[in-house]
């Protein structure tokens, strides 16, 4: 799907900080512990001869993570994942855990994050750029040729990362058609890795994501598909999040990120729609098989993978152990179909600090620090208050730029895609969920909407105040 940027003029973002209460700048007794942290020297194992890199979005400086991957002699892979450690830079109970504990986690706004951690240690100390030794917790996973994990293993560990990648040039490269061995062996692992998903029914939503970037002195919208490479990346994180969550389940202490599998009603209405927006089910295929064949760039094919997302709800977290208890019958993730915990981005979220001590603890088979025990029972409720947090404050964002975008228009029709509808009630008119082609907003429409039709629809209400966009079918 090629990118859709549409320009929209001056916006300001500091409404959504006021109205989320969201923190501003670190207070100075976390900015001077922060600045003494900074000098603390690596420690652990030697790694820094292993040639690992980092991949992420264009310009980011919080790198929580860096990957190895290459051959295992006799078939197979290794797939080595170094993640950001935090830990060994926070000193429990010390003034920047408690204000990471008030914040929870970081929340991008267009004009600039909100971060969990100050900058001398996130986009700095911490941080695993190039060409410096950097303190990492290792993760070490071998797969045999079809994917399959076949061992795992951590370890503190200094490394220096060789590279700074980001997705846009990766994906160059593996389109080029002769890449370097590490990028052509992420696509390879990638690709197995996600075989395997579809095979044990994990579901993976390829939508587009719509986003808000500055344009000179205004904004733009834009909506744009994940790369591939993307993809093979995520594959990596949630192989590691699959191990984290065997260690702990088999240690009998943790937390997991947790989501119901789908229910057979929702699988079945899915199932009823997917013939008239022209999807193919063939018998025996998993969900997630079928989510996979879907083009989300055409209107019927994201009409359908909205109604898939219904599928993906109750995310949660599970605490088990000591005072919690065992764990529950029920610890598996819907959409990565098997248990999974949050470990690869200590930079962004509170939990992953906790949750791969709490691993490390159990690998070298020892007790996890007090400070980690007294912390598990109160993570799932920090951690779900400000998901919603950051949640509500990017679709603000978004809310925002779409009403500024098309304030003025009030009374043009526009061509659209028909997402969802919705039959009316006592309560409501019959309408639904539209996308338009240009600009690149979503919306509420009222009228008789055929699922995953091309309409036109006439706006009716663009007001920035109440961060409203709705339409009418023309």
């Amino acid at each position: 799907m090629p990118i859709k940027r549409v320009w929209a003029p001056q916006i300001d973002f500091s409404v959504l900080r006021r109205e989320l209460g969201l923190p501003g700048e670190f207070p100075a007794g976390v900015l001077a512990e922060a600045e003494q942290a900074a000098g603390t020297v690596p420690g652990g194992v030697d790694r820094t001869d292993v040639p690992f890199v980092t991949i992420d979005p264009a310009g980011s400086q919080d790198l929580d993570q860096a990957m190895h991957l290459s051959r295992r002699e006799g078939g197979g892979y290794r797939v080595r994942y170094a993640i950001a450690d935090v830990a060994t830079f926070v000193r429990p109970n010390g003034l920047i855990e408690a204000e990471s504990w008030a914040r929870g986690q970081t929340v991008y706004l267009p004009d600039g994050r909100v971060p969990l951690h100050p900058p001398v240690l996130s986009e700095g100390a911490v941080s695993l750029f190039a060409g410096v030794d950097r303190a990492a917790v290792v993760w070490t996973i071998d797969l045999d040729a079809d994917g399959a994990t076949t061992g795992v293993s951590l370890e503190r560990a200094r490394v220096r990362s060789r590279a700074k990648l980001d997705y846009p040039s990766v994906q160059r490269e593996l389109d080029g058609g002769s890449p370097s061995e590490p990028v052509a062996l992420l696509a390879e692992i990638g690709m197995l890795l996600a075989r395997r998903a579809a095979g044990r029914g994990a579901v993976n939503l390829p939508l587009p994501a719509q986003e808000v970037e500055r344009d000179g002195d205004g904004w733009r919208l834009v909506l744009t598909a994940p790369l591939p490479v993307e993809e093979h990346n995520a594959q990596i994180s949630l192989l590691t999040g699959m191990a984290a969550a065997r260690i702990m389940l088999d240690g009998g202490i943790g937390m997991l990120r947790t989501m119901p599998a789908p229910k057979p009603e929702a699988v079945a209405k899915l199932r009823a729609a997917a013939e008239p927006l022209g999807v193919a089910w063939p018998e025996g295929a998993t969900v997630g098989a079928v989510v996979a064949s879907v083009d989300p760039g055409s209107p019927r094919g994201a009409a359908f993978l909205d109604q898939a997302a219904e599928l993906l709800r109750g995310a949660g977290y599970t605490v088990f152990g000591g005072e919690a208890g065992p764990p529950p019958e029920e610890v598996g993730h819907g959409g990565v179909g098997a248990p999974y915990a949050h470990v690869t981005a200590p930079l962004r979220r509170l939990a992953d600090r906790y949750v791969t001590e709490t691993c490390l603890s159990l690998y070298e088979g020892r007790p996890a620090p007090p400070w980690v025990l007294d912390a598990l029972p109160r993570l799932p409720k920090q951690m779900t208050t400000t998901d919603r947090l950051a949640g509500a404050a990017d679709r603000g964002a978004i809310d925002l730029a779409e009403a500024v975008l098309l304030q003025g228009r009030v009374g043009e029709v526009f061509e659209a895609a028909v997402l969802d509808r919705e039959e009316a009630s006592a309560k409501r008119p019959a309408g639904g969920t539209v996308a338009l082609d240009d600009p690149a907003v979503r919306a509420r429409c009222l009228g008789d909407l055929p699922l995953g039709a091309r309409v036109q629809v006439r706006l009716t209400v663009a007001d920035p105040a109440t961060r409203t966009v709705r339409f009418e079918r023309a």
